[in-house]
């Protein structure tokens, strides 16, 4: 069984519940943030379990596309879909007399959930494929990072599979809210590290390392820990000294590449700004670009009728238009009353 590590009350009374929910042959689903440990607690109800003996079958359903979940999880026949050359076993067929870990079960389609259902609820699958009903002894262990009864309440999330799945809640606790679990685990994790690079022995942390391991948030959880307590031992030069370097952020570097954003409001009003005064100043009109043309020309017909009195042929001539072309134009502008 994978080693689970800690002390605080909170991640011990989680621990205890798992251990009393192992021996009953009913789901249950397994709640948490990312790297709370949730898989470990879906190998210790199996391996608890009488079904210890059988197969512990993992699936991530988020890793899947949509088309290929119900293939992966309930099987197929040959020939069902474009690609299945032959038959394949489902992962239920697969998990036969033990226990099926569901990972990110928020993220199953509709479909799937249904199918899912009448697995849950009568033991019974069938090949994408096929007619013929299966039947399957697995216990259903699921886990989320979702809220999932909001989840179904917003209709993504069947309710009565949510109550079929919910025999028992466990909900880990994150590694913030887990008091002196942070000096175990580092300490674990440390002195693996140093072993493995071949010290002679584990010097520990200093306090101001202890200290800045203490104060961080952990929102990467046990996951995010050992990363960064074996990156400090490796890195480190001198096995003598306790570790006193920290670095949180792997990415951490002068010559980061930053990512482009996008411009701000204020940069954005410094950009458009001239360019609209530009057009005030032209005298853009609310009717826009058309408008605009119209009101241009209308003034430039007014211009040439006023120096040459009124005159149509004059004013044709000024303009480098026929006499026919102007009566048309004054009239597009009501203009040919004004005129003698």
């Amino acid at each position: 069984m994978v080693q689970v590590i800690g002390q605080s009350s909170v991640f011990l009374d989680a621990i205890e519940r798992a251990s009393r929910a192992a021996a009953l042959n009913r789901p249950v689903l397994v709640i948490g943030e990312r790297g709370t440990g949730k898989e470990l607690i879906a190998e210790r109800l199996h391996r608890l379990s009488g079904r210890w003996g059988g197969p512990l079958v993992t699936m991530n359903c988020a890793a899947l596309p949509e088309t290929l979940i119900e293939a992966e999880l309930f099987g197929h026949e040959a020939g069902a879909f474009t690609g299945a050359t032959r038959a394949r076993a489902g992962r239920f067929e697969e998990a036969d007399g033990g226990t099926l870990f569901l990972d990110e079960l928020a993220t199953l389609s509709a479909a799937a959930q249904e199918r899912l259902l009448r697995a849950v609820e009568y033991g019974e699958v069938t090949r994408i494929g096929s007619n013929a009903f299966l039947r399957v002894d697995v216990r259903i262990v699921a886990a989320t990072n979702e809220h999932l009864p909001a989840l179904a309440e917003q209709g993504r999330f069947r309710p009565d599979l949510l109550d079929r799945l919910s025999f028992e809640v466990i909900t880990l606790p994150p590694l913030r809210a887990r008091e002196g679990d942070i000096a175990v685990l580092a300490d674990h994790f440390g002195r693996r590290m140093a072993s493995e690079i071949g010290w002679n022995y584990w010097p520990g942390f200093g306090p101001a390392a202890m200290d800045l391991l203490e104060a961080y948030q952990w929102p990467g959880n046990v996951r995010e820990l050992r990363n960064v307590i074996e990156r400090a031992v490796y890195r480190w030069d001198d096995p003598e000294r306790a570790v006193s370097a920290i670095e949180f952020d792997p990415f951490a570097s002068p010559w980061r590449l930053e990512q482009p954003r996008p411009p701000t409001d204020a940069e954005t009003q410094t950009v458009e700004k001239p360019e609209s005064e530009r057009l005030q100043r032209v005298g853009l009109p609310d009717g826009g670009f058309k408008a605009a043309c119209l009101a241009h020309e209308k003034m430039l017909l007014e211009a040439a009728l006023d120096q040459c009195r009124h005159n149509q042929r004059r004013a044709a001539t000024l303009l480098k238009l026929s006499y026919d072309q102007l009566r048309h134009a004054l009239r597009r502008h009501d203009l040919l009353d004004r005129t003698a």
